[in-house]
């Protein structure tokens, strides 16, 4: 019986070609737009947690600090809860990386009457998967030592890139939303349509004793059917976008800083279902207005 099922609902594609081709091509460019979103969200993700991996803070001292208070102050920091390492870091020294940084603009130090860079301490936290308010804790804490005039661990960048994945996860959602519901209301018509062009048959099968059951279940296949090859043409644009994409990242400067993964096997598992519930629910809709007893 399933496999009547499942032949008639084919039968069914077969016989209306281009409703049916427009309508999964209408659920693949939904599924390839979201499921962007979910890919980029991951991905953004990933480099903040990257940072917080290898967070680092820079200490600068005031400029009257001792230089005999270092090795004290070295102790203070690496006491604090959650540092693993202070390395302190002469401005002579600070000086000399940040030239052989800037080759090309050596010409900005040649007229430099003094070192205008403060003696600083650079220093790693333990590995954590702790939140980021922790890592502001630590930060205040090194900026209550004795001596320390200034903490830096990219504090406005973190914050900022942090507004743009919350903003991109609330697109996303918004977005799904969007082209979910006119999805359903795509799938809805092709339904309608389909059960328009079989009304006579319908009509017999109900003269004839069927049950509703054994009348709407190949409709309901074939919304299945239209979601899942919606959301696998989808998905296979969104890798060979992502492929394309991960190809110029590897020869870009952000080679080595963190890897752009694709989505996991759960993520897909789950946009696939997703795509094939929007397509029984599509199907469920027409159904409730179109196969009235």
């Amino acid at each position: 019986m399933i496999a009547w099922y499942f032949k008639r609902a084919i039968e069914d594609i077969l016989a209306n070609r281009f409703l049916n081709a427009v309508t999964i091509a209408t659920i693949s460019l939904a599924i390839l737009i979201v499921s962007f979103g979910v890919l980029l969200v991951v991905n953004t993700g990933d480099v903040l947690d990257a940072w917080k991996r290898g967070a680092r803070i820079m200490a600068y001292l005031k400029p009257d600090a001792a230089a005999g208070a270092v090795p004290s102050l070295k102790r203070a920091i690496e006491s604090i809860d959650g540092v693993a390492t202070a390395r302190f870091i002469p401005r002579d020294q600070a000086l000399t990386h940040l030239k052989a940084q800037m080759r090309r603009q050596a010409s900005l130090f040649e007229h430099l009457a003094e070192n205008p860079l403060p003696d600083a301490f650079e220093i790693r936290l333990l590995p954590t998967d702790e939140s980021w308010e922790r890592i502001e804790r630590i930060a205040a804490g090194i900026g209550a030592v004795a001596d320390v005039d200034d903490v830096e661990y990219g504090q406005q960048w973190v914050a900022t890139f942090r507004g743009i994945v919350d903003l991109l996860r609330l697109a996303s959602v918004v977005t799904a939303g969007l082209f979910l519901l006119a999805t359903v209301a795509i799938v809805a018509n092709t339904i309608r349509l389909v059960i328009y062009s079989r009304q006579q048959e319908v009509d017999v099968m109900r003269l004839v004793g069927a049950s509703e059951g054994f009348i709407k279940t190949p409709f309901y296949i074939e919304g299945l059917i239209q979601g899942f090859a919606g959301a696998a043409i989808g998905l296979g644009m969104l890798f060979a976008v992502f492929s394309l994409l991960a190809a110029e990242a590897e020869q870009s400067a952000v080679a080595g800083l963190f890897e752009i993964r694709f989505l996991s096997v759960d993520m897909i598992a789950a946009i696939v279902a997703a795509s094939m519930i929007v397509g029984w629910l599509g199907c469920h809709v027409s159904l409730k207005q179109s196969l009235r007893s």
